[in-house]
């Protein structure tokens, strides 16, 4: 999809009631959030001290991840799930290891569309694209995405953040993705788990799901679960800074816990 296709889209912003793009935006510091997104943000903050160090450390894993892969061969990336921009994006990442990456992101809200034009800007000899789709509405979204990918050959597919706001269909959801993934594609995840907090992720838990957002922390196990039949890359499935940390990772880390997992793996 080119730029101006995506902003010939319909953009109808619902502002009675949180989106979890915006959410996070407003943990990020940003500024394309409402007041209802700002009013969830702050109870889950309130309940939830770890939050915002816990958004920080996904946006530092996502960058480690694609880091890795595009330092490892793969040269396609599809980020679902994608967000409000906040730099450095996945494009910057993968396309500052390998100029000529082509990235499609992919997002459901409004919003995101509307920062379309801001995402599109790569590198000359790459590509940056955007899909405005449903992660639940896989055959638009991978349709639309191979106008730009050339999906026989190896995707990074990331998912980071998002599984949590899914039920116990993502399984499925997220297996389907990787068979239609060529071999040699990456699957990138981070995901909420109430291992580590469980008081304070019940407590958020139960503010997203008030608030009419399906919330879904997962346990080692079941996080585990989304890599079967794939080859589980080191250091495994670990807590969320803990992946392959880089030196600007340690002052996060030492900030305290951060009750997300994240793990990386390999089609073969």
């Amino acid at each position: 999809m080119t730029g101006s296709e995506a902003r010939k889209e319909p953009v109808r912003i619902d502002t009675s009631r949180p989106h979890p793009a915006r959410v996070y935006d407003w943990w990020l510091g940003g500024k394309d959030n409402y007041p209802v997104d700002e009013e969830l943000a702050r109870k889950i903050l309130a309940v939830d001290g770890t939050v915002l160090r816990g958004a920080r450390a996904n946006r530092r894993f996502m960058q480690r991840a694609v880091r890795a892969a595009a330092e490892d061969g793969i040269r396609q990336f599809l980020d679902i799930g994608t967000g409000i921009p906040t730099e450095p994006n996945l494009h910057q990442v993968a396309q500052g290891v390998v100029p000529e990456a082509k990235v499609v992101y992919a997002d459901n809200d409004p919003i995101v569309l509307r920062h379309a034009e801001a995402l599109l800007h790569g590198t000359a000899e790459g590509s940056t694209q955007y899909v405005h789709a449903d992660v639940r509405d896989l055959e638009t979204l991978l349709t639309r995405a191979a106008d730009s990918l050339d999906l026989e050959q190896p995707v990074s597919l990331s998912l980071v953040a998002l599984t949590h706001y899914l039920d116990d269909t993502a399984y499925d959801l997220v297996r389907e993705y990787m068979a239609r993934l060529a071999p040699g594609s990456w699957l990138i995840l981070s995901q909420v788990t109430p291992d580590l907090s469980p008081e304070a992720i019940e407590n958020a838990a139960n503010h997203f799901r008030r608030s009419g957002t399906p919330f879904f922390p997962r346990s080692l196990p079941e996080f585990a679960r989304f890599f079967e039949g794939l080859e589980l890359l080191g250091p495994g499935v670990i807590p969320v800074s803990g992946w392959r940390p880089e030196p600007e990772d340690v002052a996060v880390q030492a900030e305290g816990i951060v009750p997300v997992y994240a793990g990386v793996a390999r089609k073969a």
